[in-house]
């Protein structure tokens, strides 16, 4: 009977909404949004739409089903816009579209009121949710399922909602596409041509020419951000990598961590996070009483102080090493010598610790030279010595919850559920030692509860999967990360051309500074040989430097980085290609086609010209390059989501092959009209100012001459 009643009141309502709106939409409660599919009173009132219930989602910057779809502050930190003679218009990017295309779902399923809390699912009817308790799985996907086109002729971005709303709605999805497509605001025609039905299905979104000039005029005015919005929730990020080994020399597989770690950084500050920026140095263990107690025998005067210390370097301290550990090896009474320096170590004594910190103070200063020449900058040190005191209560503490458990005189972490489940993580040794999980689970509670992270990345090779796979269960398990997102951001392995280790003649691995070198003085010698022999000039010094350092840094990062990669010098040289050579060469291009606009000679000092000239668009070729430079908010926000960094890498190619193909056909400095230059002159300057900003990103200097 109830339900009866709820039903009978729920079609008088409908009828006086309907009343309402064919008298005067205007006079239309706000608090209320119809929809227009289910226009039929039998439809409501059938026990079938009682069941289906609305399914919401709330983040990336989405609007709240009750409101009119609008650009709301609240939701993204900073919305961009420009008048300039013109109707003003705002910069969009997918998640925009996103919350266009669910708003006009929104208003199209469903009647809900304005003050219904959001997070709650809401019957379609609008009845009693209580009647409904059994139904709630069966929900309304209002997921706008937007995502860029991969194909320029089905426009810019492409919606498949209408297809997973088929079955639930009983309608066909070109019916269901078109009811969308109706119930866009009339602010879509700001952005967009007039929307497609393709398929069976499938809306095509076509940026308008007329919005595309605009935004590439606003582009020109904001140099610095180039209209990329600062995210709306911003983070505590501390992003580890690096991680070289004290007494030990950086190698190729140093580079990468590097060079993919400093880039992850750079693009989630450039997003509006705070980076903390940390290099998880191997400066601890056992090695290291080993090493101390055999230079006291060796070279005593690097811990004393005694003479010659200034002189030492890592290469030193590698063969030291080597040497060490032969004789701890052979030797029973020093590796007797060894332990019980371990043992001092661990335990303060001042001698064996004034010996550590040289080891470390040589290697650091080794490792610091690698950085200024890979322009590495903010990485502050934090090595396994810095969380040694924390880890007894890491143990002790997962002990009184009941994870870590004694286990053949160890002590281990059942991650995968019950005690001999899975592979146990281990956390203590037999003789009573940690190990590297017990030192990264002190870390991730440290920078939780210290450092405030809600969200860690942690850059290291690929097959270290596994142990922090081991290590981010058992600190969810432990309640430590509740709400914080970790990440392993795994990368391949460096080869050599024939597929094998990347390594010297003599089989030796390859180091890192031997290789940044050797880039260098390639580009050195190809630069002499252009210019038909003769000292290089200082710029053209500084020119291989950047072009060489470039070239290896662009190499690894233009890779995806879970997949192995053939080092070659020649290819990474190369100025054919997606290399920096063709890149850097793409962008000198721009300063010498702005250099001539301004009247200024090759040699003058660049001067770019003040932005926001109206930009004409009629050749295709200009259209095409206007609509890939509007993707490079996409494209930044979609590296900051998945740290991949060789999107950026191929979208800043795709840019410099387009701007060609421009540059070709669309004379900049002969066009036909002093207004057609300058719209032009204003396309070469943002592309110019996308590929610097990309650029930069990856860690990678820019030249103006080349």
């Amino acid at each position: 009977i109830i339900s009866s009643i709820n039903r009978a009141f729920m079609i008088l309502f409908t009828l006086l909404i309907l009343t309402l709106q064919s008298v005067n939409p205007l006079t239309m409660s706000s608090r209320y949004i119809r929809s227009p599919i289910i226009s039929s009173i039998n439809r409501i009132s059938s026990p079938k739409a009682n069941n289906h219930m609305i399914h919401q989602r709330h983040n990336h910057g989405l609007m709240s089903p009750c409101r009119q779809i609008a650009f709301n502050p609240n939701v993204s930190s900073r919305m961009y816009s420009v008048d300039n003679g013109q109707s003003t218009v705002d910069i969009i990017g997918i998640q925009e579209v996103e919350r266009i295309v669910q708003g006009a779902m929104t208003k199209a399923f469903i009647t809900q009121p304005a003050n219904q809390p959001t997070n709650q699912p809401t019957p379609i009817n609008g009845g009693d949710k209580d009647n409904n308790k059994d139904d709630n799985k069966k929900r309304l996907n209002l997921l706008p399922r937007i995502t860029p086109s991969t194909n320029p002729k089905f426009g810019d971005y492409q919606c498949n909602a209408a297809l997973s709303l088929t079955k639930p709605l009983s309608l066909p999805p070109r019916e269901i596409a078109s009811t969308i497509i109706s119930s866009l605001p009339p602010q879509t025609t700001s952005y967009f041509e007039e929307p497609e039905i393709a398929g069976p299905g499938f809306i095509n979104l076509r940026l308008s020419k007329d919005y595309l000039s605009r935004a590439i005029t606003l582009m020109s005015l904001d140099r610095s951000r180039l209209c990329v919005n600062p995210t709306p929730t911003p983070q505590l990020v501390v992003v580890d990598y690096s991680s070289p080994n004290i007494a030990k020399e950086m190698h190729v597989g140093h580079l990468r961590s590097t060079i993919i770690g400093h880039t992850i950084g750079n693009i989630l500050t450039f997003l509006g996070n705070d980076v903390k920026r940390f290099n998880h140095v191997g400066d601890w263990g056992t090695q290291f009483g080993m090493l101390v107690e055999h230079i006291k025998d060796v070279n005593p005067g690097l811990i004393s102080g005694g003479g010659g210390e200034d002189d030492v370097e890592v290469g030193d301290l590698v063969e030291v090493y080597k040497s060490a550990k032969k004789r701890f090896d052979e030797d029973e009474s020093f590796k007797k010598r060894a332990r019980e320096g371990v043992v001092k170590l661990q335990g303060g004594e001042e001698e064996s610790l004034k010996g550590w910190r040289r080891l470390c103070e040589v290697s650091r200063k080794e490792y610091g030279g690698i950085y200024d020449t890979l322009g590495i900058q903010g990485l502050e040190e934090r090595g396994e010595s810095y969380y040694n005191d924390l880890l007894p209560n890491v143990v002790s503490e997962l002990s009184e919850i009941g994870m870590a458990v004694e286990s053949e005189g160890a002590t281990v972490v059942w991650t995968s559920g019950e005690e001999g489940e899975g592979t146990p993580l281990l956390i203590r040794k037999t003789d009573g030692g940690y190990n590297y999980a017990t030192t990264d689970l002190a870390a991730i509670k440290q920078r939780v509860e210290v450092e405030k992270a809600e969200r860690i990345v942690y850059v290291t090779d690929s097959g270290q999967g596994k142990h922090f796979e081991g290590v981010f269960k058992a600190a969810e398990k432990a309640g430590w990360t509740d709400g914080v997102e970790m990440t392993h951001v795994g990368f391949g392995l460096v080869q050599g051309e024939d597929g094998k280790k990347f390594a010297t003649r003599s089989g030796e691995t390859v180091k890192l500074k031997d290789l940044l070198d050797e880039a260098v003085s390639r580009t050195r010698d190809d630069m002499i040989e252009r210019k038909g022999g003769g000292e290089l000039t200082e710029e053209e010094e500084e020119t291989a430097r950047i072009v060489g350092i470039g070239a290896v840094k662009y190499a690894d990062l233009s890779m995806n980085r879970e997949s192995n990669y053939k080092f070659s010098y020649s290819r990474m040289l190369s100025l054919q290609g997606n290399t920096a050579p063709y890149m850097l060469y793409a962008r000198t291009r721009v300063c010498s086609i702005v250099r001539k606009a301004q009247g200024l000679k090759e040699t003058d000092e660049m001067v770019w010209p003040e932005g926001g000239s109206k930009v004409i668009l009629d050749a295709d070729e200009e259209i095409e390059l206007a609509r890939h430079i509007v993707k490079f908010g996409d494209i930044i926000k979609q590296v900051g989501r998945d740290l991949y960094p060789n999107i950026l890498c191929d979208y800043l190619f795709e840019l410099s092959q387009k701007f060609s193909t421009f540059y070709e056909n669309c004379p900049v400095n002969q066009a036909e009209t002093e207004e057609l230059k300058k719209s032009r002159l204003t396309l070469a300057v943002v592309t110019n100012d996308v590929l610097k900003k990309g650029m930069d990103i990856l860690g990678i200097e820019v030249v103006e001459r080349m």
